[in-house]
């Protein structure tokens, strides 16, 4: 096919598009101007079809579909949703070399079901069907979208595993680290430019090892591969960083308190912090041989695994650590303070910020693991707020908080016991 055939065929198609939902909102506005009055008792026997209207409850869905690559061909799909009340509020177009793939951003009457949406779709020419709930985070458009999270990015080292989650849906994210050949850690190797493979993408990451991407259920496109890389790509640009913003709080005593991001440049500051604890508070933390703790330290404080908080005394000794873990589709906290600093609530304030730091990165809940006698977890925990889920097998616990059902997210990040002294 040729350059101007193409260019044809897809300005017929666009101009089939406009048409259709230019038909679609027309409609739309005659049902409204013409529908009785909410006090008219008359509208109570009308079937429910024909009370349609604005006030209807709808529901979002991204719906990803590959359509004929001929004309009439997507103006007839446009045509299909139009007439079950189906408004495209976004459309983008993936060109594959067989073809091309159109994802949708809808809004659909509420009692309309997948299965319903899917087989209209089916009957209209659609194959190779995805659909998905959307939430009101995906009606920003695409471009502000990835530039946003570009930005959040270049501020925060710690933001590029969350960043490839929002821009490609839900899909597992592992970092494979570089060693030595023949270590059996080694990465895979992977062109610089990085390999995608339908349902896996992998990019080089800025430490020399690998990020694997992968989604099962839908094929990324050369389009997300080629933001996912860019994103990638700006972060080795970038190197190491972190938010400069820290809290300074008073404790109950008097005595004075920061807590700040961390990082692997904090790492020999932690070690001398475990070697301060006594055997049973790094058992209760690490949940094996004491002797095993150090080397934690490496994985926690990597940016790429999670996030997390430091509290440091006025000397700058560090004496809590707070880490918030990415694990796939669930978040892990951890908390670990210092012997002579408990029970001073430097563990629940930790754990407050977590929560706050998870729930900003629209995580659906967070888990802590550790023993059942261990109290002070399980305090600060219930502290929270949030609806609690327990599981105990051969005496380990498993606390899981859900935050989509708890307070307003805004309410996570209040400065509990203590006074607050803001620092930049």
């Amino acid at each position: 096919m040729s350059d101007v055939t193409r260019a044809q065929q897809g300005g017929s198609v666009r101009t089939a598009v406009r048409a259709a939902r230019d038909g679609f909102r027309r409609w739309w506005t005659r049902r409204h101007d013409l529908a009785p009055p909410s006090g008219d008792t008359g509208a109570r026997s009308l079937p429910s079809a024909q009370q349609a209207g604005p006030s209807v409850e709808s529901s979002l869905w991204r719906m990803r579909t590959t359509v004929k690559d001929e004309p009439g061909s997507l103006a007839a799909l446009c045509t299909a949703l139009a007439g079950r009340r189906v408004d495209i509020l976004s459309l983008q177009t993936h060109p594959l070399a067989t073809g091309t793939v159109d994802e949708f951003l809808l809004r659909a009457p509420a009692d309309l079901m997948a299965a319903e949406l899917t087989q209209m779709v089916s009957q209209a020419s659609g194959a190779d069907i995805w659909l998905e709930r959307a939430d009101a985070h995906d009606l920003v458009d695409a471009p502000v979208r990835v530039l946003g999270l570009a930005a959040r990015t270049a501020l925060d080292s710690s933001e590029l595993p969350l960043a490839l989650r929002q821009l490609l849906g839900r899909c597992t994210i592992r970092q494979l680290p570089a060693g030595p050949v023949g270590s059996g850690r080694a990465a895979p190797d992977v062109p610089d430019e990085g390999a995608l493979e339908e349902t896996v993408m992998r990019l080089r990451a800025p430490d020399g090892g690998v990020i694997s991407v992968e989604r099962p259920y839908l094929a990324f496109t050369p389009t997300e591969f080629a933001r996912a890389r860019a994103l990638v790509e700006l972060d080795a640009r970038l190197g190491p960083r972190l938010p400069l913003g820290r809290d300074v709080l008073t404790l109950p005593e008097g005595n004075e308190i920061t807590v700040r991001r961390a990082d692997a440049r904090d790492l020999e500051a932690a070690k001398a912090m475990h070697e301060r604890c006594s055997s049973r508070t790094l058992g209760l933390r690490y949940h094996g041989p004491v002797g095993d703790a150090d080397r934690y330290l490496s994985h926690l404080l990597s940016p790429r695994f999670g996030r997390t908080l430091a509290v440091q005394t006025a000397s700058g000794r560090i004496v809590g650590l707070g880490h918030l873990l990415w694990d796939g589709d669930e978040t892990e906290v951890a908390l670990l303070v210092e012997d002579t600093w408990q029970h001073r609530g430097i563990g629940g304030e930790l754990l407050q910020r977590l929560v706050s730091l998870a729930a900003e990165a629209r995580c659906a809940s967070v888990y802590a693991v550790t023993q059942a006698s261990n109290t002070a977890m399980v305090g600060a925990m219930r502290g929270l707020g949030l609806p609690l889920d327990y599981q105990i097998e051969e005496g380990t616990l498993v606390i899981t908080a859900r935050l989509e059902e708890g307070p307003a997210r805004g309410e996570l990040s209040g400065a509990g016991e203590f006074g607050r002294v803001e620092a930049p």
